[in-house]
Formats: structure tokens, C-alpha cells, sequence
């Protein structure tokens, strides 16, 4: 494994401390109807990143506090430098704003309601205009690879994701959780069939029995409250299928592969939620789709995702740039722009789990430097919010 320098890295340090690897100015709409305004803004000014997407009217309840997060979450992501905010009406718009505030970094925000798109756009622009000057001249500083949170869900999974992708995410968390990261795993209806490990896999009997709780209220109000036939056809995916795994609990031991052989996970997460125990590594009440889960991690304040693929997934994200790793060597062939970790030579027993792992702290340690991603050289930006409900 890496040592000494090898363990270092040059990333921006926020105003609360927290270490981010991306400098983003965002333009944020609170609500679906506000992002026109927010991609004029982000027209006339270049640099910015707009997160427009479809919801925020009219949601209520939990539903509502889960959109909040989300959207707070997004704009307070350590890759976040600086964020404009705009919404229809002022309350839900300061809700946002102040949010994001609290983690210290600067805040603008603007609503359209009695100002109307024009003017808004106008005043956003230039509060945009000042926070890319203001965060262009911000630096990288060396910082300790332990501040990192790091983030992993497997996708378009094959026979090779359990066998070597997935492996290769489980040997670098356990080599970088004793160093003290952040880490952060999920996808609950794609555990079924593995659950009993799952939950010996907490720090103790308490958190694991939170954990079964969650996953079998996930079940039982979700999947078997809506489902057509066998997880509505959609665990497995036709491509997981294609790609040999049959069977939800074919794709569920694969996919806890991702936590390695010595990680435990500390405490569950609500979708969006950010860590509140500590460093270590934590399970996230998360769907299975790429972009949801992504979107839900990135919002709980993870800066980098590994993402095991075996078939093949181009999902990334605005925010977060999205590793992936792939054991598939026809997906290297016929997909190799969208791959930045090529271990299918686990599987010709030409490389180890353990050397696959030490090639993913690598790239971790690179992409937290400044190395794009495929997903980013690409223009993946998919950014998904997860409804619990119809709205009012």
C-alpha cells in the first residue's frame, strides 16, 4: 500500500474545515420552475455549474425534508466553493440559502416572485460574476488522504463486478478506513438475499439490528408494497442478467463486496443525511439506480464516488467526480472512454485484489489533485432526486 507522501493530497480546505477536491460556483434552483433563471445565469457567466431538476413544488412531509436535504446537501458539498440561489418565493428560498450557510462558505440568494426572471437573472449574474473571481484565486493545500469521504455503489453489475471490481473498492476501504476516512455504501433493496451478512457486518448488535429494521421497512413499504413480479423486474437489471447474475442474492454478495473483509459499518444514514459519529464507514438508506444513489451520497458530503461497473455505466455526477472500475475486459474494449481503472487482470490472475486495491488509492489520490474522471472529461453530470411521494 501507499505510504508517507503517497498518502497526501492537494485539495481546497473550506470554511468549516472539511476538505473538498473540486471548486465549484453553483447556481442552485430551489424549485423546478427556477431553472430557467438559473441557466441564464449560468450563460452569462462562465465557470458557474446550474443543478437544474424537476421537483419542489408542493411536496410536503417527509418528502419535503428529504428535497431540502438533498438540495442543502448538494450546495454544502466541500467541492461546493460558493453557491447562488434562486427560487420562485422567498421563504423556501432562504430555507435553502441559510442552510447552506451554515457551513460558512458564500451564500447568494435572489427570488423571482414580484422581481420576475429578467431582473433576477440580472442581480444573480453578478453575485455569480463575484463568487468565480473571488473562489478563482482560492488554492489546493496538502492535506492528509484520511479527510477524504468517499462514496461507492456498483453498477450494470456482471459476474466480474463480485470477482474484481467490487474487491478491489472492499481492499482500499480496508486499507483507508483504519487511516480514518469517510466512507459510505448503500443501495438497501440490492442487499436482499445478503442481509443476515450485512447486518453482522455493524460495529455492533445495535447498529445492526437499526440496520435490519431499515431494510425491512425498505421491503416491506417500497418493494412488496409495489412490486409486479420479482422485484418488479427490476433486481436484477437486464443487464445485470445479460452479465450472469441471475438472482437478487447473486447480485447482493457481489455487491457487499464493495466493504472488503475487515470494514464495519458504524451507523445508518437516511438518504442525504450527512455522517454524524465520527469517522468511519456508514450505510446509506439508498435506492439502486446510479444517479439517485450518487446524487443522495453527494449530498450526504462524500467528494469523491468509486463506482464498480461490469457491463458498463456512464453515470457521474455535477459535483462529485465518479471513479470507475471495471474487471470486464469486453467492456475495457467496447467501452474503455467511460473506465478509469482497468483490473480485469484479476481475472486472468495477472493482478491481486490487493494490488487492484492499491491502483484505486492511487487514482483516489490523483482525481482528489485535480485528475478528471472519465465521467467528468465526458460531460456526465446526471443528478437524480429521489420522491418519496406524489406531490400536493
Amino acid at each position: 500500500m501507499a505510504k508517507g507522501s503517497d498518502l497526501t493530497i492537494y485539495a481546497y480546505r473550506r470554511e468549516n474545515n472539511r476538505v473538498g477536491v473540486r471548486n465549484h460556483v453553483v447556481i442552485l434552483p430551489v424549485d423546478d420552475i427556477s431553472n430557467a433563471a438559473c441557466e441564464a445565469v449560468a450563460n452569462n457567466v462562465k465557470g458557474t455549474l446550474v443543478i437544474p431538476h424537476a421537483y419542489g413544488r408542493l411536496q410536503f412531509g417527509e418528502d419535503l425534508d428529504l428535497h431540502f436535504r438533498t438540495m442543502i446537501g448538494t450546495g454544502a458539498n466541500p467541492n461546493v466553493a460558493a453557491v447562488v440561489v434562486i427560487g420562485i418565493e422567498p421563504s423556501w428560498t432562504n430555507r435553502l440559502a441559510n442552510g447552506i450557510r451554515a457551513t460558512g462558505k458564500p451564500v447568494a440568494e435572489f427570488s423571482i416572485e414580484q422581481n420576475g426572471d429578467l431582473e433576477t437573472i440580472r442581480t444573480a449574474s453578478w453575485a455569480a460574476k463575484e463568487f468565480i473571481h473571488k473562489t478563482s484565486e482560492y488554492q489546493r493545500e496538502k492535506c492528509l488522504i484520511n479527510e477524504l469521504w468517499i462514496s461507492t455503489k456498483c453498477g450494470e453489475s456482471d459476474t466480474t463486478t463480485g470477482l474484481g471490481s467490487c474487491p478491489a473498492v472492499g481492499n482500499m476501504y480496508d486499507k483507508l478506513l483504519p487511516k480514518g476516512i469517510t466512507g459510505f455504501f448503500g443501495e438497501t433493496s440490492e442487499i436482499t438475499g445478503a442481509e443476515h451478512i450485512c447486518q453482522k457486518r455493524a460495529i455492533n448488535e445495535e447498529v445492526g439490528a437499526r440496520w435490519y429494521d431499515m431494510w425491512k421497512a425498505y421491503q416491506d413499504q417500497v418493494i412488496f408494497a409495489h412490486q409486479t413480479d420479482d422485484l418488479s423486474d427490476s433486481q436484477p437489471t437486464k443487464g445485470n442478467i445479460e452479465g450472469g447474475l441471475t438472482t437478487i442474492e447473486e447480485k447482493a454478495l457481489g455487491n457487499l463486496e464493495k466493504i472488503g473483509r475487515t470494514s464495519k459499518y458504524i451507523d445508518i444514514l437516511d438518504p442525504a443525511e450527512s455522517p454524524k459519529s465520527g469517522a468511519g464507514l456508514y450505510f446509506m438508506d439508498s435506492s439502486s439506480a446510479a444517479a439517485e444513489c450518487v446524487t443522495l451520497m453527494a449530498a450526504g458530503g462524500a467528494v469523491i464516488h468509486t463506482f464498480p461497473t461490469g457491463q458498463g455505466n456512464v453515470v457521474g455526477n455535477p459535483i462529485v467526480p465518479v471513479i470507475k472500475i471495471t474487471a470486464n475486459p469486453r467492456t475495457v474494449r467496447t467501452m474503455g472512454e467511460h473506465i478509469d481503472i482497468d483490473v480485469s487482470g484479476i481475472l486472468r490472475r495477472e493482478q491481486t485484489i490487493d494490488e487492484a486495491g492499491n491502483q484505486l488509492i492511487d487514482m483516489i489520490r490523483r482525481t482528489a489533485n485535480g485528475r478528471q474522471t472519465a465521467a467528468e472529461a465526458l460531460g456526465h453530470r446526471e443528478f437524480s432526486m429521489t420522491k418519496l411521494y406524489r406531490s400536493a
